[in-house]
């Protein structure tokens, strides 16, 4: 499989890891949409959140967002989000959560 996502949780591809455990793994965004954009992933591939994603996975997920979120010092808040499909805003199909913060984000979701 060429996802850019598997290379990077296989350590292929270098990455500013944040957190990784053994089922998922978080970087930073290459391409930040506020001061704070680390994106977490599972280590398997799952196209979106409705690919059949195991729940000790989604729990891992969660567990790896609050992770993030203290490493980051994002203690006054933050948002996450998960584009499901291209229609959606997602460009890479590998699932995965943006933890977005560091600065008001504001009520606006868009």
């Amino acid at each position: 499989m060429d996802c850019i996502f598997c290379k990077i949780a296989n350590h292929e591809i270098p990455s500013t890891i944040v957190y990784e455990d053994d089922k998922v793994v978080a970087f930073d965004d290459l391409n930040p949409q506020a001061p704070v954009h680390t994106l977490v992933i599972p280590k398997e591939h799952y196209e979106n959140i409705i690919d059949g994603v195991p729940g000790d996975v989604l729990e891992a997920m969660t567990h790896a967002i609050g992770e993030v979120a203290k490493i980051k010092g994002l203690d006054k808040g933050f948002r996450v989000i998960a584009n499901t499909g291209a229609a959606a805003g997602q460009t890479v199909m590998h699932f995965h959560m943006h933890v977005l913060g560091g600065k008001d984000l504001g009520e606006g979701l868009i």
